[in-house]
């Protein structure tokens, strides 16, 4: 006899960062599996230290993290903690990423900038990670800057199916805030039926966040709208969108974001908006300030762990979307 067989089963082990708790253990919850417990701090000189409490030799190992404020630490402390099962023997890791930082930066707009999406998944890919899980990327190109496979989650069903039992379907019309959202906003109207408005808006390139608003195309007067979008940062340019709706005669308006980052002005322009109510869902912890009664909060937990799955029996993640086209 050559070699030695072995009776040994794959074996799936969770862990998490620090980043955002609780939609790790939310997805724990739904895989039914506990988080491998994990010592983390930093020094006092900022650095990071991992060490899993538990061997991951063998296993199939999933580690997830959103990059959210402060972004560059859990990015770091994510690519530690990959390093670390890659040291410690694990089969294999797949990275969940929520929350892809940097995906704003995922081309040259100018001469002498840098493609910092590329760099983030470089630097993922150099420290061990095998695959990467991540939900509604900022542009799908950003798929190809990993060697390696990448899972690429939708919250499109979550936030419509929420809508669409909310709103008269038949008063309900889907809105791009911008021309790069319209096929995106396309998939919402063939799943609600509903027709198309587009905001045609200007950036300053010289000065972050602003946005000038020109144009509705497309008829909103008495309608219910509903702007898409992938992720809100300031608020500026989805709260000056929904003004304009508003402007040209839209009943209400509702937006929703699969990221709600939140950042800076954004508790008061969401407070202050006319908008009747902001969706979003849990793939970044909600800033304690924004918890207002016209903010809701949808969770992707169930679609995390359903691929996690998946990507584990060896299954099809695309077959969790195929079902509801």
């Amino acid at each position: 006899m050559t070699g030695i067989k072995t009776t040994g089963e794959k074996k799936l082990m969770l862990f998490s960062g620090r980043a955002h708790p609780e939609l790790a253990e939310e997805v724990a919850h739904e895989l039914g599996v506990s988080l491998v417990p994990t010592k983390a701090f930093d020094f006092a000189n900022g650095e990071i230290y991992v060490r899993f409490q538990e061997s991951a030799r063998g296993a199939d190992c999933f580690l997830i993290q959103s990059h959210t404020t402060p972004i560059n630490k859990w990015i770091m402390e994510q690519l530690i903690m990959i390093d670390a099962l890659k040291r410690a023997s694990a089969r294999s890791i797949t990275v969940i990423v929520p929350f892809y930082g940097y995906a704003r930066q995922d081309k040259k707009h100018r001469g002498r900038e840098p493609i910092s999406a590329r760099l983030v998944a470089d630097m993922l890919k150099t420290a061990g990670a095998d695959r990467i899980l991540t939900v509604d990327l900022h542009t799908d190109q950003i798929q190809g800057f990993f060697d390696g496979p990448v899972d690429h989650l939708f919250a499109l069903p979550v936030l419509a199916d929420y809508v669409g039992a909310k709103v008269d379907k038949s008063k309900l019309t889907v809105v791009s805030p911008d021309a790069g959202r319209v096929r995106v906003a396309d998939r919402w109207c063939d799943r609600l039926g509903a027709p198309l408005a587009i905001v045609h808006k200007r950036r300053d390139p010289d000065v972050a966040n602003q946005v000038t608003v020109h144009e509705v195309v497309g008829d909103v007067r008495g309608r219910v709208c509903v702007l898409v979008d992938d992720m809100i940062d300031t608020g500026g340019t989805i709260c000056a969108a929904a003004d304009a709706l508003f402007a040209n005669g839209a009943e209400d308006v509702i937006v929703t974001a699969t990221h709600g980052v939140l950042s800076g002005p954004a508790a008061d322009r969401l407070k202050n908006s006319k908008v009747s109510e902001f969706v979003f869902t849990n793939t970044l912890p909600t800033p304690n300030e924004v918890e207002l009664d016209k903010v809701t909060v949808l969770s992707m937990a169930p679609t995390i762990a359903r691929a996690v799955q998946e990507v584990f029996e060896d299954g099809s993640v695309t077959s969790l979307f195929e079902e509801h086209a």
